[in-house]
């Protein structure tokens, strides 16, 4: 039996799952409608999936922005031949990109707006190197670093973290910022690591870029979209 979470989207007076269309949860509906996303565990069996409709959870949606504003960065690297473009739109220039823009060596943002899908990063011939919040702020840095954490440890350094307003997302400010609720927290952990016991940083890498979909950063659209908000 493989445990999993579903989330479902309470709309109005309706309820619909995210991930399927052929179980009934009424009983979820009366669960407190304060907030619009619901999380229930799940079980499947034989291919058979049930949703364990008395244990669900309201989330409210202020949380997965006070998690990604932890874990979200304000500069990112992205392509280091980007840099050696001149930006001068040189015709049928190699750097330009379909849509008109540029390759870019890296971006800032006024605001966090990327969660880096990469540990570690370095641009040697630009001397640039970048080093993901995520990396060193879950997963420890130096003598204390670790190779992998559970999911008690991963919620407990991602509470930890700073939280700043991000880009995307109800905004939350920064006085607002206590994440009390782990329960987005423990949804996140367990997409991650696949539903493993531990999760290590190249295991974290990867389930980023996936759900990253080819970008180089996970922003607030991708994250919430992982989520299944």
């Amino acid at each position: 039996m493989m445990m999993t979470l579903l989330l479902l989207f309470s709309f109005g007076c309706g309820l619909t799952t995210a991930f399927t269309t052929t179980t009934s949860v009424s009983s979820a509906r009366t669960i407190s409608d304060r907030y619009p996303y619901i999380l229930c565990s799940s079980t499947t069996q034989d291919g058979e999936q049930t949703v364990a409709s008395d244990n669900c959870k309201s989330i409210d949606p202020k949380d997965a922005v006070r998690v990604f504003g932890r874990l979200a960065e304000k500069y990112i690297m992205l392509d280091e031949s980007g840099g050696m473009c001149c930006y001068s739109a040189c015709k049928d220039c190699e750097y330009r990109l379909p849509d008109g823009g540029y390759r870019m060596a890296d971006q800032r943002s006024s605001r966090p707006k990327w969660i880096p899908v990469y540990e570690e990063r370095v641009f040697a011939g630009q001397n640039k190197e970048h080093i993901a919040k995520w990396k060193t702020g879950i997963f420890g840095d130096g003598e204390n670093s670790r190779p992998s954490v559970s999911k008690e440890e991963f919620v407990s350094a991602l509470i930890n973290l700073e939280y700043v307003p991000p880009l995307g997302g109800p905004f939350v400010a920064a006085s607002g910022g206590t994440l009390e609720d782990t329960t987005v927290a423990e949804h996140l952990f367990d997409l991650l690591s696949n539903g493993k016991e531990k999760l290590s940083r190249h295991k974290m890498s990867l389930q980023l870029k996936q759900m990253a979909d080819g970008e180089q950063g996970l922003t607030w659209p991708s994250f919430q979209s992982a989520l299944g908000l």
